[in-house]
């Protein structure tokens, strides 16, 4: 007689998830003609109302550069681009802020995993964050203030990026993230809060949390739920899996990444003791330096009358 080994469960019924184009061009139009509206109107006003009469109109440029108003026009066009520029920065804050806050009402983010072969509300306002974060994020870090990206971040509600950190360019760093102060997170890193696992697998979505004096080198990969420590520095390709904790005030190689000792660290960047030791001399004056402004500012803003 032949065992019947075939596997005799019911299969799994999954389900068919609809993408919903409307909503997400709905919310792109939203951001997109917000950010753009009130800056194109005001500026178009300024085209014809004083550029075209003052300036493009006058018959001789030798009249414009004698004439006080419309040299002043003339030297001024460049100031009124950037404020136009930094106007539309703002608005697109303001508009994304103001979607990122309808979704959060509707789905909270938070700590978890989020199935994708059923229908799932948190799978869906999930993907409304990653899609209606990425235009501003573009337009910030791409941009001619890249510098502005952290209060954008902030200001949205996506990450919490503390004063004196620099993000370099990089897929993620969107969402999901804390921060700490005088980090550098350097080209391609990435600190991946959200992971899919295979092609159409489960969401994981956990925080990532960096401490203060965090350094990643470049194409760095941080898996979610990790926390990297104060002055934890991850040398160029590190990676970590998830849930990964570091102990703090070390250098960090590999993918999983790992502990590098003394020894190995003088091998790897080919110094001497001696410069490891002036190296952290440095560093720790650095520290020094910056908690003694730190703490000028805090009893300045204490004696600052209300």
């Amino acid at each position: 007689m032949i065992e019947d080994t075939s596997d005799s469960r019911p299969e799994l019924q999954r389900e068919i998830v609809q993408f919903q184009y409307q909503k997400y061009i709905a919310f792109f139009f939203f951001i997109y003609v917000g950010s753009y509206l009130v800056p194109v109107i005001a500026l178009m006003f300024y085209l014809f109302l004083i550029i075209k009469p003052l300036f493009l109109e006058v018959d001789s440029f030798i009249i414009v550069l004698t004439r006080l108003d419309s040299l002043i026009i003339f030297l001024t066009i460049p100031f009124i681009l950037i404020v136009f520029h930094l106007s539309h920065l703002f608005l697109l804050g303001v508009f994304t802020r103001i979607a990122w806050r309808f979704t959060e009402k509707r789905s909270p983010s938070k700590d978890g995993i989020i199935p994708r072969n059923i229908d799932s509300k948190a799978a869906d306002y999930y993907h409304y964050r990653s899609f209606m974060i990425k235009y501003g994020k573009n337009a910030f870090v791409k941009g001619i203030f890249p510098w502005l990206a952290n209060w954008f971040f902030n200001f949205v509600g996506a990450c919490v990026i503390n004063r004196g950190t620099t993000f370099e360019e990089s897929v993620s760093n969107d969402r999901h993230i804390d921060v700490g102060k005088n980090c550098y997170i350097g080209i391609n890193s990435a600190l991946a809060s959200h992971t899919v696992e295979g092609i159409f697998g489960n969401i994981i979505c956990f925080k990532v949390t960096a401490e203060d004096n965090v350094t990643l080198g470049g194409f760095n990969v941080v898996a979610p739920g990790c926390v990297l420590k104060d002055n934890t520095y991850l040398l160029p390709m590190a990676a970590a899996t998830k849930f990964n904790t570091t102990k703090g005030d070390n250098f960090y190689y590999g993918m999983p990444f790992r502990r590098i000792f003394k020894k190995k660290l003088m091998e790897y960047l080919k110094v001497s003791e001696e410069d490891l030791k002036r190296a952290e001399e440095l560093r720790v004056r650095q520290v020094n330096a910056k908690l003694k402004s730190s703490n000028k500012d805090e009893i300045n803003n204490k004696e600052k009358p209300n």
